[in-house]
This record gives structure tokens, C-alpha cells and sequence, in this order.
């Protein structure tokens, strides 16, 4: 039996807000899930959310509220804003399901051969949840950069998970792309981290110091840190162990992530799935962080931008067009007000927009809203396919507007509008002038067929303008001129 195709996205903590950087974990992962269905393959979108710690407890327990009622009220953040950016996701994780609980216990005791106790002694960040190495803690000077705060040294006695017995065939997992790490250099960064071996991971924290988790089976003094619990979703939500059809779906051909959780990602997870006898996921795609004018997002700055606004103020397919196509997929990218702006009165205004509704008033006008026999994609698409394997999905949105110039150049060339001028004396020229429009709706067309994964309002209403046969007209042009944020060149001056 064929596999289904599966993707997944980190799972976010649910004490904060949701970011521009949950935001594209969904966009990109939308980006692939709707190209595949496009392509008539059956997919599995999971999302979901992080929802036990201590920070989750701490909060909670501030606002006089039990930890389970505290996530219940803010999770749906998180599932608003994977709905906001039209992210069609199938499944829907929370770390605090049911099912989702049962399971770990069922993967910790499986994992059993590879657990033993043992004490730890380490720099522990409360922001991260996490152990950093001296050699992290010396290099910035005892402050963790992401929180400000001094990382503190915390001794106690948990439970150990050997993660270094994988190390070897991790290793040649990714070096084989077995479990291929995109980008290139990504993988290179994380196989030097791994030269000298995985380390082993503590997988639980005394319940004195962490009360609100999955408890540890057989030692209820002992709570399940992060690792199992959060990783685990990726199985747990097909259902994994114990319900049916999970094994369709597994391993997941791509797993969305940041570049901050790679070597999770890379160096944990695996070593779970191996230690659980389960296959590696295919692909990891690390996309990188966006940046506000060359500078780190922060609320101390003042700088953050907030996905929301974008998509209340210009539309869905404009944050969708601007973090698809100006934020590489595999890489940081950079945002700016200007930049924003500018990419969409241009770009989406003048050189799509507006070639859509010449094209569909020339032939309203010149032909009484009756098109030709329209030529079926006639160019050749084999690069836009390539970058999308790749997961290059910013490459194949220049691919598409690379075809939106030149349908935008052949207009300007041929002129149309002239040869309409002499149809009264030219017997050929009626033909040639619905062979030109003929070619300029195939060419949108076309367009609309590569935008569907990207855009997929825009892709539907060039559908809806042209696919008939006759000009159906839409309401209002496709991308209205909005200067919230930069000067109108068009405003009269100040005198």
C-alpha cells in the first residue's frame, strides 16, 4: 500500500503569543500541503501546542488559575492564528489530550533499555527549559542572550535518556539523507555540533521542582521534562500506538522547524524514534528567523511584528506573498514596513493586478467578453517544479513572477489596443488580435494554476475571471493601492 504524506511544524509553548515565526512554520508547511494535494496526493497537516513546564504552572498559578484551565484559554491563540494565515491543517495537537499522555507513558516504557537515573549538575536557562554546556555559558558571559537572564546552576537527581548510543547512526542518517537535512549548510552545522557524539538528555526533573506534566510511569516522584512529551507529538498525533492507520502517514516527509530547535530535532527526536524502532522522518526543512530592518525582533525594542496586523490591513494573499516569496524559505529573511509595502503596491498591484484586469477589459471591450481558444500552459514549468522538491519555495514564487513580467512585456509589445484600431480595415486583424488575448489568458491561467499553493484567493478569482470561456467579471481589482505605512506617490504634494 502506497504511503500517505504526512508534514508536520513545531509545536509552540502556549504561554506566549503566537509570532511571525509560528506564523511561517504554518505558511511554509501550507505552501507544501496544498502543492501536494494539487498534485492529487492525500496529506496529513499537523499543528499543535507545547503545554506542560514550569513556566505554564508559574503562570497560571499568578492569574489564580488550575494549569489545564490556564492552557485551555490560551491554546486557541495559536489555533486562530494557524486559521488566519489559511494554513489547511488536518490534525491539531495539544500536549495535554488524552490520548497524547497515554502514549508517552507507553513510549517512556518502551524507551526503558535506554533510560537510567542518574544526578545532574548544570547551568539550567528557566526560559529555555533547558541545560546549556559551560562552554554556551562562557560564551555569553552567563547571561542567556535570548532572556537576559543569568543562567542558574541546578543540581538534582532525574532520569537520563542515551541519546549518545545513537549517535553513529544518526550521523549516517543524515550524511546519507536518510533523514536529509534542507538546508545543506544546516546539516553541516549540526554534524560538526554531533563530531565528538550526542550527548545523553535528561528526560525528567523531581517533582518537587517541576508538578505540572506527564508523571514518569512507575516513579511518581519524577515528572517527564520536555523531550518525550513535546517530541512524541508528531507520532501521537497519527495515533500512535495504538489506533489504526498511523503507519500510513509515518515517517513524516518533511518536519517544519526553526533553525533555534535543529539540534532537537535532529539529535533527540531520531534517537527516540530509533530507540522506539520507528523509521526517521525524511526531510527536516530549518527555515531561519525574520528580521526587522537588519535587527533581531524583540519587545524590548519595540520592533515586533505582528502577523494579525499585516493580515487585517492587507489581506491573507499579501502576508502570504510577501513571507513566501521576500523571506527565503531556508534562510533569514528581512522585513521592513517599506519593503512590505512596496512589494505589494508593486509586485501585486501593478504587475499582477493590473495585467488581470487589462487583460479581461480588452477582451470585454474588443470582444464582447468572449475569449478564444486559449493555449494551455505554454511555458515550460520544469524549474518551478525543481525549486518546489527543493523546498525552495521562494524560488518558485520568482519563477511565476518571472512569467507575470514577461506576460506584462508581450502586452506592451504587441499593443493590443492597436491592433483593435484596425480591425475595421484589416480582414486578419480580428483573428490575430483574439489569438493574442487567447495567449495572454492561457499565460494567466497558467499563472493561476502555480499560484494555488501560494495564493490561493488570488489563483481562485483568476480561475473564476477566465476559465469559463467568457469574462466573469470580480468585485473591485485584486489588490487595491494601500499606503498605510509609506508616502502615496501619487498624493498631492504639501505646498
Amino acid at each position: 500500500m502506497e504511503k500517505k504524506l504526512y508534514i508536520a511544524t513545531a509545536i509552540p509553548y502556549v504561554n506566549g503569543t503566537p509570532h511571525i515565526g509560528n506564523a511561517l512554520d504554518y505558511l511554509i508547511a501550507d505552501i507544501w500541503t496544498r502543492y501536494q494535494k494539487q498534485n492529487g496526493h492525500e496529506v496529513r497537516f499537523q499543528v499543535g501546542t507545547d503545554e506542560h513546564g514550569n513556566k505554564i504552572a508559574a503562570k497560571a498559578a499568578g492569574l489564580h488559575m488550575d494549569p489545564k484551565a490556564y492552557t485551555d484559554s490560551t491554546y486557541v491563540n495559536f489555533e486562530n492564528m494557524v486559521k488566519k494565515v489559511g494554513a489547511s491543517y488536518t490534525d491539531f495537537i495539544r500536549t495535554t489530550d488524552d490520548h497524547h499522555v497515554a502514549a508517552v507513558q507507553y513510549i517512556w516504557q518502551t524507551l526503558a533499555p535506554y533510560i537510567y537515573k542518574g544526578t545532574y549538575k548544570g547551568w539550567y536557562c528557566v526560559g529555555h527549559e533547558a541545560f546549556f554546556t559551560d562552554k554556551e555559558v562562557q560564551a555569553t558571559n552567563g547571561i542567556c542572550p535570548d532572556h537576559q537572564t543569568p543562567y542558574e546552576q541546578v543540581s538534582e537527581e532525574n532520569y537520563y535518556f542515551k541519546t549518545s548510543v545513537f549517535t553513529d547512526l544518526i550521523r549516517d542518517a543524515i550524511m546519507t539523507d536518510t533523514m536529509k537535512i534542507v538546508p545543506e549548510f544546516r546539516k553541516k552545522e549540526f554534524l560538526d555540533l554531533i563530531k565528538d557524539g550526542l550527548q545523553d538528555v535528561s528526560i525528567s526533573r523531581p517533582k518537587k521542582n517541576l508538578s505540572w506534566g506527564v508523571p514518569v510511569p512507575g516513579d511518581p516522584e519524577q515528572i517527564m521534562y520536555v523531550w518525550i512529551d513535546a517530541l512524541a507529538n508528531y507520532i501521537t498525533v497519527l495515533g500512535y500506538p495504538d489506533k489504526e492507520g498511523w503507519q500510513q502517514y509515518w515517517p513524516a516527509d518533511v518536519q517544519v522547524i526553526g533553525k533555534d530547535i535543529l539540534r532537537f530535532h535532529a539529535g533527540i527526536w531520531p534517537a527516540m524514534l530509533l530507540g522506539l524502532g520507528l523509521e526517521l522522518p525524511r526531510k527536516l526543512l530549518v527555515h531561519g528567523f525574520v528580521i526587522v530592518g537588519g535587527e533581531k525582533m524583540s519587545k524590548t525594542v519595540g520592533n515586533v511584528v505582528d502577523p494579525n496586523e499585516i493580515i487585517d490591513s492587507y489581506g491573507l494573499d499579501a502576508f502570504r506573498y510577501f513571507f513566501s516569496r521576500h523571506i527565503p524559505t531556508l534562510d533569514d529573511g528581512d522585513f521592513t514596513w517599506e519593503k512590505f509595502e512596496n512589494a505589494y503596491n508593486s509586485e501585486l498591484g501593478n504587475d499582477l493586478g493590473n495585467v488581470v484586469q487589462r487583460v479581461a477589459s480588452m477582451i470585454t471591450r474588443y470582444q464582447a467578453g468572449v475569449i478564444g481558444e486559449a493555449p494551455q500552459g505554454e511555458h515550460d514549468m520544469s524549474a518551478y517544479h525543481e525549486v518546489m522538491d527543493n523546498l525552495e519555495f521562494n524560488k518558485a514564487m520568482d519563477e511565476v513572477w518571472q512569467m507575470v513580467r514577461s506576460l506584462n512585456q508581450y502586452i506592451e509589445n504587441v499593443k493590443p489596443w492597436e491592433i483593435a484600431k484596425k480591425i475595421s480595415k484589416d480582414s486578419e486583424a480580428e483573428s490575430h488580435l483574439s489569438e493574442v488575448l487567447a495567449y495572454c489568458v492561457g499565460a494567466l491561467l497558467q499563472i493561476g494554476d502555480l499560484l494555488v499553493p501560494f495564493l490561493p484567493a488570488t489563483a481562485e478569482k483568476i480561475h473564476k475571471t477566465f476559465e469559463s470561456g467568457v469574462i466573469v467579471p470580480t468585485d473591485g481589482v485584486l489588490f487595491p493601492k494601500l499606503y498605510l505605512h509609506t508616502p502615496d506617490p501619487q498624493a498631492p504634494k504639501a505646498a
